[in-house]
């Protein structure tokens, strides 16, 4: 396999070295550059323990290829020696028995470093949410939360928190310039989606009750916007041109978060009220990717309710497709789909609209589904 040279920044150094296109950030770290404080755990994204940063923001290094964070700015748990925000972590993690094993450690050290720096009044309901992307076998967690509660009382300084906040605003504004980046040149540009690669991708069809008549709900899908607007952590880039919308979608699990930009064409029949939508997307970080098509029929019951039935197809590629198995994909979606429906029928019926955009919760969705699973198992 061909070697890719990259150059990145390391704790804070310049380095430059060739890496297969299939090696991990974690491998990367701790093989080629003995920074083996960055620990492997589940090597799924998981579990947390090979949380590190990149450009300001943790992130799963273990389903991060390295070859993607060319350019970047990458800080290992090493890269905090001489932090004094990390150094008062590591002090209130000793003084509240934070650590029994210590395997996990690093990386609950790198999100309780995100949670202090991001959350200042995070309380310990708010503490164990954010938390729950890390996985400790050992401590109960309680000392864990202790600590960074202390941290959080003892007011740290602004100055502790400058050098990584600087690396957030470089990254925000990396990010904001992707954003506004097309996927393709121009309408024209965006390739039709070949169905029969499709094929072997994974179908899922639905239906979704609607308590609000036909004619309004149509009203609403036919509206692009509205429509992005009522799905958790989706947001347009632009206008809709062409009928081809761009856009992304953003996942969260516990401090890694996953967003997906892409590029689709969606087409429409008001006179059947039937539509579809052919498009793909990609996570630059973790280079996943995800092709589909969707179709969608609407019809009305009665005067106040209609019926919405979907039929899906999809290929999910790449780190994150082990969280794309059939049947965990389904139970998700009913809860998606359960509660895009409702932000839809609200629309139509006159009600507030709903917040947006908020990251969907990909941890309490797997939990959840998971959850079921065994149950009918």
């Amino acid at each position: 396999m061909s070697l890719q040279e990259i150059t990145l920044t390391l704790n804070g150094e310049t380095v430059t070295k060739p890496a297969e296109p299939r090696t991990h950030l974690a491998d990367f770290l701790r093989e080629d550059h003995l920074l083996t404080g960055t620990h492997l755990g589940c090597e799924q994204g998981v579990c947390g323990a090979c949380t590190v940063y990149v450009d300001g923001r943790p992130v799963r290094s273990c389903i991060t290829f390295a070859t993607s964070c060319d350019g970047a700015d990458v800080r290992s748990i090493e890269g905090f020696e001489a932090d004094p925000l990390m150094a008062r972590l590591r002090t209130a993690f000793t003084a509240h028995h934070a650590l029994q094993c210590g395997y996990c450690t690093p990386g609950m050290l790198a999100t309780a470093y995100d949670i202090v720096r991001r959350l200042p009044q995070a309380d310990e309901t708010r503490i164990r949410q954010e938390l729950s992307g890390n996985i400790c076998r050992c401590t109960g967690y309680a000392g864990i939360v202790e600590a960074i509660r202390d941290v959080l009382a003892s007011d740290p300084p602004q100055a502790a928190l400058q050098p990584l906040a600087r690396q957030r605003r470089a990254a925000t504004t990396s990010a904001a310039i992707v954003a506004t980046a097309p996927s393709y040149e121009a309408a024209a540009d965006l390739p039709p989606l070949d169905e029969a690669a499709l094929a072997d991708g994974v179908e899922l069809s639905r239906e979704i009750a609607l308590d609000a008549p036909a004619g309004k709900v149509w009203a609403v899908m036919s509206d692009i916007p509205a429509v992005v607007a009522c799905i958790p952590g989706a947001s347009l880039d632009g206008a809709v041109e062409d009928d081809i919308v761009r856009g992304r979608c953003v996942v969260a699990l516990g401090p890694m978060r996953a967003s997906f930009a892409g590029s689709a064409k969606v087409t429409l029949d008001g006179a059947t009220q039937t539509g579809s939508v052919a498009g793909s997307g990609r996570d630059r970080l973790s280079r996943s990717s995800l092709d589909g098509v969707l179709r969608f029929a609407l019809t009305a019951e009665g005067e106040a309710a209609s019926r919405l039935k979907l039929s899906m197809r999809y290929r999910l590629k790449g780190p994150l497709a082990q969280f794309g198995r059939p049947a965990l994909v389904a139970e998700i979606a009913d809860r998606i789909l359960s509660e895009v429906a409702g932000n839809i029928a609200a629309r139509a019926s006159g009600q507030a609209a709903p917040e947006q955009p908020k990251p969907l919760n990909g941890l309490a969705l797997l939990v959840a589904a998971l959850k079921r699973l065994l149950r009918l198992g």
